[in-house]
């Protein structure tokens, strides 16, 4: 995810997985395309072209229905809102918040456990102090590493007032 706009009026968040999606799609290309290359073959192979490339290609398909989502969270200051819209091959989502309800931005972390040690994964969200939506609202639903979450929060609470995110700081 990355910072699209960044103006005193407005400060927009975007995320668009162009490299996840394209290579998804090759993935399912190259299977559809050998499975109905061995079945036009004809003979024995012509069950397993078919199931090569509905296995495989539904394989790829599950995947960029998982993975593959556009976020955008606009944040403006002359709407008073915050919203933050979710597309993906089932539909798309739109919520909004107040902005003035807005404290700060914060990283969650989670740990994850392997055979190779520990990892830590984070997240951006939103905290609204205020109001009917009061509580932690995640950017993204997907935990990452890297420091893409600590850049988001920073862009985010850099654009606040600064009288919002230091209150909100000191009674955290």
């Amino acid at each position: 995810m990355k910072v699209t706009r960044n103006t005193p009026n407005q400060l927009i968040l975007s995320n668009t997985p162009w490299f996840i999606g394209i290579t998804l799609v090759l993935f399912i290309l190259a299977f559809v395309g050998a499975g109905v290359f061995m079945a036009s073959e004809g003979g024995e192979g012509i069950f397993f072209g078919i199931f090569f490339a509905l296995f495989g290609g539904g394989m790829g398909f599950g995947a960029f229905c998982a993975f593959v989502r556009r976020v955008q969270v606009i944040l403006d200051r002359d709407k008073n809102s915050i919203t933050i819209r979710r597309q993906s091959v089932f539909g798309y989502e739109q919520v909004e918040h107040v902005l003035s309800n807005l404290s700060h931005a914060e990283t969650e972390s989670t740990t994850s456990r392997s055979d190779n040690g520990t990892s830590t994964l984070y997240r951006p969200v939103l905290i609204l102090d205020e109001g009917m939506s009061a509580g932690r609202h995640p950017i993204v639903e997907a935990y990452s590493s890297g420091r893409g979450a600590h850049r988001l929060v920073d862009a985010v609470n850099d654009w606040l007032p600064a009288h919002k995110v230091d209150s909100a700081s000191q009674s955290a």
